[in-house]
This record gives C-alpha cells, structure tokens and sequence, in this order.
C-alpha cells in the first residue's frame, strides 16, 4: 500500500476535506461541532446534506461558482459546508440558490449550535398518517373485512373510492416530499441515485393503478431514511455527549482575589479557578494550590483516580474526588484536549474507509444498472414473447425497489462512526474510518523504545566508586554538577539524591560539553561527568595505562549489557566512579508483545536511537522480534520503508516528535500518552489517549470486530438483493414486500453495525 500519505490533524487550524462518508446524519438535536474557524471562510447550515451522496452534489453545484471544490469543506455530522476565500468569488445568495437547486437548503451559520432536527420525521409521520387513514377509508366505505387480501388488492375493486384515492395518493405525496428536488437534480444532471429511482418506481406503480402499493413504498422509504437519520444520530450523539462532560460555567478567581462564577467559554489560559471536592473540572490546567485525586476515565479511560499536586495537569470533563484545587487555565474552553477530541472524530469522517469507498463505488454502478436492467425487464418479455405488459411493468417496478441500495450504503459509514465513538470512550482516539480499518491487517509493529515500551524516565539502577569514597558522597558530587541541567538523566540522578536525603550544592563556574558532559567546581574540587568517550578522552590525557583503560571498558561494557545507560564522575587525576541509569519498562511491555504475536503480527521492530547492548537488553525482556538501535531519525525512516516493502500493513508507535519522520513513513502511526504531548495527537493517525500500552491489542481487536460487521453487513444487504431479484424473475416479489425487506434490512446492519458502541474497554480476548 502506499505509505507516502499525509497525517491527520486536530482540526485548531485546517478544515475538514469534502468526501465525508455517513448517511443520514441529521437526527436529534446535539451540541454542534463546528467547522473550524478559518480567516475568511463562511460557514452555511444545509439542511438535506446526509451523506456522500449530498457531499458530491454540493461540490457540483457550488464548486463551479468558486473556481473549483478545493474551497469546499464539510461537516456531514452537523450538516454544515465551509466555502473558503477565492479569487472567483460569489454572493451567499448566489450559493443558497444554487444549494436550492439541488433539492437542499442552505442559510448562513451564526455561530451558534446548529439545528439538526430531522425534517424527514415530519414527512414520515404525514405519510404513515394519510396511509393509515386509506386503510381504514377502505374497510369503512367498502365494508372490507381487514384482512392482507383487502388491504394489498385495494385496486382490483372498481370503482375505488374518491376518498381513499385521494388518502393514497396524499400519503405518496408527502412520502416522497423529501426525496423530489433531488430526484430532479438527479434526472437533470443524468446522475441516477436511490432517489430518483424510487420516484421512478412510485410514479410507475401510480401509472398501472398500483396505488396502494405506491403509497405504501413512499411511506417505507421516508421510513428508512427516518431509520437512517435516527441510526448515526445515536452514533454522533457518543461523540458529542463528550463536550456535555465540561461544565459550561467556571468559578474563576479575579484579581481581586474575589471567586464567581462566568461561562467557561469566556476563561482566558492563565485565569485561575476552583474546582471542588466532587465538580467536574471545566478546562484544561495546571495545579498551583492543593491536593486531590482526579478520575481521568472520561479523557484517558483509566479505571483508578490519578494524584494531582501542585504542577500536575489536569483536563475538562474529569472529576476531582476530595480535595479542593485551584487550577491555571492553560487553554480556551474551544481548544481542551476534550473538545480536540470531538472536532477530530468530527473530522474522521473525511478519511473514509476502503470498505467505506468500495460501498460507494459499487451503489455508483449498481444503480445505474439496475435501472437499465429494470427497463428490459419492463420491454423485453412483451416484445418478444408477447407477454402481458401490465405484468412486466409491475416486475420492473419491483426490481427497481429492489435495486434501492440504502441497506447497503447505511450499513458502512454507521458502523465506522460507533467504532470511532466507542473507542473513544475507551480512551483511543482514532482519526478517520482508513484507520479503523488498518490495524486489523496489521502485520508488523516498530515501537520506539523509550517512552514506548519504557516509561521514559530514567533511574539511577547502580552506583560504583573506584576509590574509597562512599557510594553517596559520589552521587552528591554528580547531582551538584547536574543541579542547574533539565535533562532527564540529570533529573534522574538529582531525584535518587533527594530520595537519599543528601544536600546538593550547586556546582559553579559549569562549562557543558556537548555531546559529552559538564565540567564545574564543587566545594573547590575540580569534576567533570559524562559519558563514556568523555572519561576515555581524560584518561588518554591523563596517560592512564592501557590496563586501567580496559578495566574502565570493562565495567562500563557490563553495565551497558545489563541495559544501563552509562554516565562517570571523575577529576583531573582519575575517574572517581560511575553511575547506572535505566529507564524503567513498562509493566505491560512483556505481555503486550505476547499478545501482538498470538493475534498474528509477523514482526515487532524496535527502532532506537539507544546503544545496541540497553537495546538488546529491553528486547529480550520484552520479547521483541528484531531490534535496530542507535538510529537517527532519518534512519528510522529507511528502518519503516524496508519493513513495508516486506510487509502490506505496518504500524510505527512513538512519541510523535523525534519519529515523526519514521510515523509518517508507515501505513499507521500511533502516538503514545498523547495527553501529555500535543505533537503526539498532532502527527498520529491514532492516539492511546493514556500511556497504557494494552491498548494496542484492544484496538487491534476493535479494529477486527468493526471489520467482520462491515463484512456481515455487506453481505446480508447484497444477498438480500440477490434473493429478490430471483423472486421478481420468477414472479413472486412485489413492490410493498420488496421495500418491506428493504426497511427490514436496513434496520438489521444499522442494529448490527451499533453494537460496536457498546465495545468492551477491558483487555482483548486473543484470537
């Protein structure tokens, strides 16, 4: 597959692309998520925008009045489109008119929540009613017993009573009412659609008396995208009951020292405000006064409460437990990794699936087709077998109902979103339906090394003096020297000197070395630290003799083999000591690697910057299948081009910075604890929002279940459709029960593809 693909990004700055992919997503009303804002873009609520179908006739009506669809965006979930600034340039009007056109309607955003009420409900309902009333005018005025033969042969009486034809043909009227405009279009611009094609099956039955029958099938399609419509509502409203989590109001402290409360939406990064014992926090932030826990569950899908003290992190939409906390805010209510989340599983609708994109093609073709297939049926038996023609006209009706691929097309982009949704909840986020896809064929896996499968801070693991000295008088003297440093093994050998409780003066007149270490005075001592080619170059100064030099090699080899990273103390004369570092592994790592290989990955690929020996070390504790170590980033790169030329599917999982170039290069990228790095969520096509490594496999798993219902729903709508073409050739099918089964199916792999919401968030089951 082709690995020169571009990443996702969380929608701060780009607009969604035009190809979105959900069917009928305009159910209840819900908290919107909004196109970006982008200088000069105008922003158009269009009722009657449902899916791709809608999204592709858009760009032919609008795209001609701005010099091309490469300004177009859209929202299918909130049923908006974004027209960017262009050098062709045309009036709302101008747009609303063209939109008109098409069947749909468009007004300018305001900037609140958008309307997404149904207005296919309303037609529904009329249909249903005016159907209902038929019947019963039938068995009134004809004193018909209710059974299907008085009811399903109304047309056979003659005559059939004004009232009741005006009752079915009132219920086709408003059954179709919201399908017409766009069957013209459709008629109009030789594009054939489902559309279209039921109005062609409506107005034939209507030709041949079939009223009934025809009232019935208008009433039954309303019905279906009523079906539709409610069936992504439900998968949309997972999402969006994301932002409900973060209060709307905040208890902000002023500069007075005063506490009140105002809209979270109008809090500024750097305003300070209370969270209490039991609230929900509203923004994202950082500690300055108390202690508490948080449950993080809502963000990260962690199962215990989180300690928060001073300088910790906290989000939108968790709740603190017992202890009150002051908090400043380090973003705007519209930018919480929380409201992140819901714009970019907004903005996953516009990396389609390939099923998603297979579905599409194949309704493209298939509709066409059967309709010309309908036209011989309709011709060809009287032409040339002298047959009756009322009677091929009925089965080409028939197989028009039939050909209507709405059980097919809905049964995708409902199954993409609930999986999007639930996984979510789950606390991974994934960006677009591509990749809810891909991990299931996964079939090799490079995993960065530190920070991946260890927790990226490293620890002080052995300390070894070569003179005298005690062990902690040498570690005092490196912590001295690293006082003044933020690396993390300085942060490291200063935290094992504050876990001892030895005084740390800082070092003066520090020269750093780079590459190599520091050098600086410690109580008038003259010491340097650093690395291993730092203590062998002042050796060589020091004209040690090749005897302690091997010996230093030595010691320094044994601690590199046991995975350690290496630093030495020494002053002008001698090294005084070394120190071992380690970054501890993830608890998880061993069993995590297991799983991967039970679940049929070919390959686990550690890719390092690390020296081969703490490389190899890791490895071997974890499981891992090849290790390459001691990369650069453009290394790592050569490292993921080999791997998919070898394999269809590979995955590379870091930390979103330093292997961006390698992430970029593979067929998914994951990011890691992507919480705590906005890179991570920024270059990752999937984020584990929490650094819990057994998400891997669990989306891996997630990946599998929302392909087979892909599958087990695209075969039933395709093998249904095959079962009644055979009954219409053979003369069995007719039009209320092909659109019945029609209905039936649709709310089959809608009630299928909506059991993805309710995916379990605990360990994988190995298959």
């Amino acid at each position: 597959m082709d690995t020169e693909k571009r990443h996702a990004h969380l929608p701060q700055a780009e607009e969604q692309t035009s190809e979105q992919s959900c069917c009928a997503c305009s159910g209840d009303s819900t908290q919107a998520t909004d196109l970006p804002e982008v200088a000069g873009a105008r922003v158009f609520d269009v009722s009657g925008l449902d899916c791709a179908e809608e999204v592709r006739i858009l760009e032919r009506v609008v795209g001609p009045l701005i010099g091309g669809t490469q300004g177009l965006a859209f929202d299918v979930i909130n049923g908006r489109m974004s027209v960017q600034a262009s050098d062709q340039q045309a009036s709302d009007e101008a747009i609303m008119a063209a939109i008109a056109d098409s069947g749909m309607r468009a007004v300018r955003a305001d900037g609140r929540q958008s309307d997404n009420k149904n207005p296919t409900l309303r037609w529904t309902i009329l249909s249903g009613v005016a159907l209902l009333l038929g019947i019963v005018l039938h068995i009134v005025l004809l004193q018909s017993p209710l059974s299907w033969h008085a009811v399903f042969h109304a047309h056979e009486v003659e005559p059939v009573p004004l009232a009741e034809v005006v009752a079915w043909l009132t219920a086709t009227a408003f059954g179709m009412r919201p399908v017409l405009l766009k069957a013209w279009f459709a008629f109009k611009s030789m594009r054939p659609d489902m559309n279209l094609l039921m109005v062609v099956a409506v107005i034939g039955a209507i030709a041949i008396g079939e009223l009934f029958e025809a009232a019935t099938v208008a009433f039954l399609f309303a019905l279906s995208l009523t079906l539709e419509s409610w069936s992504v509502g439900r998968a949309r409203n997972a999402v969006a009951a994301l932002l409900k989590l973060a209060p709307s109001t905040v208890r902000i402290i002023d500069d007075k020292g005063e506490e009140r409360e105002i809209p979270a939406a109008e809090v500024l990064a750097g305003t300070r405000f209370v969270v209490r014992a039991g609230d929900r926090i509203a923004l994202d932030g950082e500690v300055i006064s108390g202690m508490s826990s948080v449950d993080q569950a809502p963000i990260t899908g962690e199962s215990v409460p989180v300690a928060k003290d001073v300088g910790d992190e906290v989000f939108a939409g968790t709740i603190n437990a017992e202890g009150t906390l002051i908090v400043s805010a380090t973003r705007p209510a519209s930018d919480t990794v929380l409201a992140r989340i819901s714009r970019s599983i907004g903005d996953a609708y516009a990396k389609r699936a390939a099923s998603e994109q297979w579905v599409d093609r194949f309704a493209r073709i298939y509709t066409p087709v059967v309709m010309v297939l309908s036209l011989l049926v309709f011709l060809l038996p009287p032409l040339l077998f002298g047959a009756p023609w009322q009677t091929w006209i009925y089965n080409a009706l028939v197989l028009l109902v039939i050909a209507c691929p709405c059980a097919l097309v809905i049964s995708t982009p409902v199954s993409i979103v609930a999986a999007l949704a639930s996984a979510a909840r789950s606390g991974v986020l994934i960006k677009g339906g591509t990749f809810v896809e891909l991990p299931a064929s996964l079939d090799a896996i490079a995993l960065d090394k530190t920070g991946t499968l260890t927790l990226g801070e490293p620890r002080v693991q052995h300390i070894q003096t070569l003179d005298l000295r005690d062990a902690s008088v040498l570690l005092a003297d490196a912590a001295a020297l690293e006082s003044r440093s933020s690396h993390p093994l300085a942060n490291a050998v200063l935290g094992e000197a504050k876990h001892r409780g030895l005084p740390v003066v800082a070092a003066h007149e520090v020269t750093v070395l780079p590459g190599r270490g520091v050098r600086g005075r410690v109580e008038n001592r003259a010491l340097w630290l650093g690395s291993p080619r730092l203590a062998l170059e002042v050796m060589a100064e020091q004209h040690a003799s090749d005897e302690n030099i091997n010996t230093l090699k030595q010691l320094i080899q044994t601690r590199e083999e046991a995975g350690e990273t290496v630093m030495l103390v020494g002053d002008d004369k001698a090294v005084l000591g070394l120190i071992g570092l380690a970054d501890a592994l993830r608890p998880e790592a061993k069993s995590v690697v297991a799983q991967l290989h039970a679940m049929g990955v070919k390959e686990v690929v550690m890719l390092t910057g690390d020296n081969a020996n703490t490389a190899q070390a890791v490895a071997t504790a974890v499981g891992i299948d090849t290790v390459r170590a001691g990369l650069l980033p453009e290394q790592k790169v050569k490292e993921i081009e080999a791997l998919t030329a070898k394999y269809k599917v590979v995955a590379m999982i870091g930390d979103g910075v330093n292997d961006a170039p390698a992430m970029a290069r593979s067929s998914f990228a994951v990011a890691m604890g992507a919480i705590g790095s906005d890179a991570a969520i920024e270059t990752a096509d999937i984020a584990l929002m929490t650094d819990d490594l057994s998400r891997l496999p669990w989306l891996i798993n997630h990946s599998r279940n929302a392909l087979r219902i892909i599958r087990q729903n695209i075969v039933f709508a395709i093998s249904l459709k095959i079962v009644f073409v055979l009954l219409t050739a053979f003369g069995y099918a007719t039009l209320w029960g092909a659109i019945i089964a029609d209905v039936g199916a649709t709310l089959l792999v809608v009630g299928n593809a909506l059991r993805l919401l309710n995916a379990e968030s605990e360990p994988v089951k190995k298959t």
